[in-house]
Parts: structure tokens; sequence; C-alpha cells
């Protein structure tokens, strides 16, 4: 599922979109794989008919609810990094977003594990001035460039809000001349 465009501001660039790391599925379809081997098993040991749909129904039903569910949740988890703000979007029917700006980024860390390291995946932690305060993104696919990117943009963000030094000494003349001018 796409991520809505209409939320952007009309000079806001996406710079990178990402979903929770395949590794989130992994459990669910070891699970599937466990209740399609006990339906088989459950299917040649009872008797052909009734108990053998209700059995057969019953697997279908939680293959369903192990498998499908994890699939729309991950697809409906938005990472959204943009050259203004971070956007956080999650669920399947009801959508919870959260919108940090660039600007109110703190700090921000990552965390691997062995496992982690291995599958290219990991933890990225956002600090941000607010009321929340810390935003804790689990299974980041490619952690340690979405951190370096995180820093870039923080970064640029910061530079687009400061002065450089020409700016700075135009500033500082023009407020000599000016109280120059109110001093005889």
């Amino acid at each position: 599922m796409a991520f809505p465009e209409d939320v952007l501001t009309s000079e806001e660039r996406v710079v990178l979109h990402v979903h929770p790391h395949w590794k989130t599925l992994a459990r669910p379809i070891v699970l599937g794989l466990l209740v399609v081997a006990a339906a088989v098993v459950a299917l040649i040991f009872v008797p052909s008919g009734l108990g053998q749909l209700i059995i057969g129904g019953v697997a279908l039903l939680v293959l369903l609810w192990l498998l499908l569910r994890p699939v729309l949740v991950r697809q409906t988890t938005h990472y959204v990094f943009t050259d203004q703000r971070i956007l956080l979007q999650v669920g399947i029917f009801n959508r919870d977003r959260r919108d940090i700006p660039l600007s109110r980024v703190n700090d921000h860390s990552m965390n691997q594990h062995f496992v982690e390291r291995l599958l290219g995946t990991g933890t990225l932690v956002i600090e941000s001035a607010g009321e929340r305060g810390q935003q804790v993104l689990h299974d980041i696919p490619r952690v340690e460039k979405v951190q370096t990117l995180l820093y870039e943009l923080v970064e640029a963000d910061h530079d687009r809000d400061s002065l450089d030094e020409g700016e700075m000494r135009d500033i500082m003349r023009e407020h000599r001349e000016a109280t120059a001018g109110d001093n005889p």
C-alpha cells in the first residue's frame, strides 16, 4: 500500500520511504508451516468426512490470521524521510501517524544484534524535542545507511535555517551602521 503523497507540503521532497524489514515475516511463516504440518498429520489420522472439513477450515483460518495480518501490518507501516520531517505511519484499518520535524531531532542512534547485522536490519532510536521524546523504530532495513541519511538531513535542515558567514557579516555591518546613526 502506497504512502499518500497528499500529506506532503508542496515544497517537500521524499528522500527515503521504507517498510519494516522482511524478517518481521519470518516468524509468521515458520508458524504457518507448523500449522500446515499439524493439519496434514491431523487429516491423515481423522476419518474422512466432517472432521476433515473442520480441521481444514480451522487450519485455513489460522493460516490467514498468521500470514495475512503480518503482511498487511508490514505493508501499512511507513517510515518516510523527507527533506523537512520524518513521517511514521502505522495501521491497517485505523491509522496512527507521527511527524517529527527535522529541526526537532536532538539525537539519533542505532542498535543491531548479531543476527540483525547478518540480515541487514536494526533498530533506530530518534530523540526529539517535544512531549513524546523518543521514537523507537524496529526492524529498519539498512539501518546504518538510514541513520547516516538522517544525520545528513538534520544537518542540511540546520544549515538551511542558519546564516552563512557572509550573511552574518552583512547583518553585523548593518547593525553597526544603524547603531552609529543612532549615537551622534
